[in-house]
């Protein structure tokens, strides 16, 4: 496990030359000077404890959009006659949508600016989604329509997280950005209970429509909100000059893609988060089913509430306990790696112990400490694409998602196989250990924090062109 360290005689002279205060902001390039950072361009903690609060209430309102055809799917099915494999079809098709533009988004985010993306992109999934029951009554092909509208919500909704890693990156201090990421990651936990509670009052009472309703309509007054009191009014316009041209942060080079995948502390970041994906992907996945199958008269809202009650604290906490350590002169590529420890060495040993569980009370204990501390990863690998590659994170990290994602897809049909197979749960759980210690290990051998999308070859810094 890595040692934290305070800056010292021993710190990386690269750390030390690329902090936020650090007065030599200028590197000698063909004869001029030409500035290869703009931390000026960081928000002041006020406004970005604001953005804090809009991006969380964004994720929020991001999860109970996305979990509200899974909480209507079966009402839907009984209306439209739909078999459990017209269902699975509608519920899958977003994930296959989610897939494809989260690269796409990420590199947007970096030449315009990821709150443009952001806005855009909420406005056309939340008028999707308060749209949907209009598709469903109206088309003669409800099952069509409704495969469609979730491909395209993945579609719409797959550029959220990289543009967030992308602004983050842009507009946070490094000092503060564990807490931003996790705040805004226990948004989905919260999202997934609102939308649990809330959603299910409002089927019961009001029908399956008005889940979509409600929840597209916020998401349109939420995206209207962030344009009119945070951005101001300003139109939120992305030209093909824009793209072309791009911001100092986005340019980098398409001959030195290769060589930032070369580098042995991103190749780490992307197979730390696609194991970290795939172990998370397969626990939200299958344990419903293990509860139900390994404690049949448990109550539902017991195992599908508390672990998502547990993980918002969780998130809350390693944020701020992630940056207090780096404020008080921790190095950060330490600060990191204990994080993703904490998220994925720690955590396995809870999922081991469900092996050997006989009793609710402690399986519902066990799970929802796996859950807690796996929201670690927040300011862990998370975080840590932005410590390597600040000018284009977005994209970086929509490389990662996208790993993540069909790696995710991949290890949950495999675990339903190994179920079959073996008729344990063990044989998961194992599974899911063996995964999270592949990207532990990785990370705790690999990951730095020092930029590697900047040219030092010549004992220079400056941005790579795209």
């Amino acid at each position: 496990m890595a040692i934290l360290q305070k800056h010292g005689k021993n710190s990386s002279p690269d750390l030390v030359c690329l902090k936020e205060k650090n007065t030599d902001k200028t590197g000698v390039a063909g004869g001029h000077q030409k500035k290869w950072s703009e931390p000026n361009t960081y928000w002041p903690r006020p406004l970005a404890r604001v953005w804090t609060v809009v991006l969380l209430l964004g994720t929020c309102l991001l999860y109970c959009a996305r979990v509200a055809m899974p909480i209507c799917a079966v009402s839907m099915a009984e209306k439209f006659n739909w078999t459990k494999r017209d269902q699975g079809m509608v519920l899958g098709s977003f994930f296959w949508g989610y897939c494809f533009t989260q690269v796409l988004g990420g590199y947007v985010s970096d030449r315009v600016g990821g709150e443009k993306v952001l806005l855009l992109s909420a406005a056309a999934w939340g008028a999707m989604t308060a749209f949907t029951p209009v598709l469903a009554h109206f088309c003669s092909q409800p099952i069509f329509s409704m495969t469609l509208a979730r491909f395209l919500m993945g579609l719409l909704q797959g550029v959220h997280y990289p543009s967030l890693a992308s602004l983050c990156s842009q507009k946070v201090v490094e000092s503060e950005r564990g807490f931003l990421m996790s705040t805004v990651g226990s948004g989905s936990y919260l999202g997934t209970l609102v939308i649990g509670g809330a959603g299910s009052l409002m089927l019961d009472l009001y029908g399956w429509e008005s889940v979509f309703y409600v929840s597209g309509m916020l998401s349109v007054l939420w995206a209207y909100c962030m344009w009119k009191y945070l951005l101001k009014g300003e139109g939120p316009i992305i030209t093909l000059e824009s793209l072309g041209s791009g911001g100092p942060q986005s340019k980098l080079s398409r001959r030195h893609w290769l060589r930032l995948f070369k580098q042995p502390a991103v190749c780490a970041v992307i197979i730390t988060h696609l194991c970290t994906a795939s172990t998370f992907f397969t626990l939200l996945s299958w344990l419903p089913t293990y509860f139900k199958d390994t404690f049949p008269d448990a109550k539902g809202w017991v195992f599908n509430v508390i672990p998502w009650f547990v993980s918002i604290p969780s998130s809350l906490f390693s944020g701020c306990l992630s940056d207090h350590l780096i404020s008080k002169g921790y190095d950060t590529a330490a600060v990191r790696k204990l994080m993703q420890f904490f998220s994925m060495g720690v955590s396995s040993v809870f999922t081991l112990l469900l092996c050997g569980t006989t009793t609710f009370p402690l399986a519902v204990a066990f799970v929802s400490a796996t859950m807690g501390l796996t929201t670690f990863s927040h300011s862990g690998v998370s975080v840590n694409v932005q410590d390597l590659a600040p000018s284009c994170a977005g994209a970086l990290f929509g490389v990662m998602n996208t790993c993540g994602s069909f790696s995710g897809v991949l290890m949950v049909y495999f675990s339903g196989y190994l179920i079959e197979a073996t008729g344990s749960w063990a044989s998961v759980f194992a599974l899911i250990t063996v995964v999270n210690l592949v990207g532990l290990v990785t990370f705790l051998a690999f990951a730095e924090a020092r930029r590697v999308d900047i040219d030092s070859s010549k004992g220079r810094y400056h941005n790579i062109h795209i």
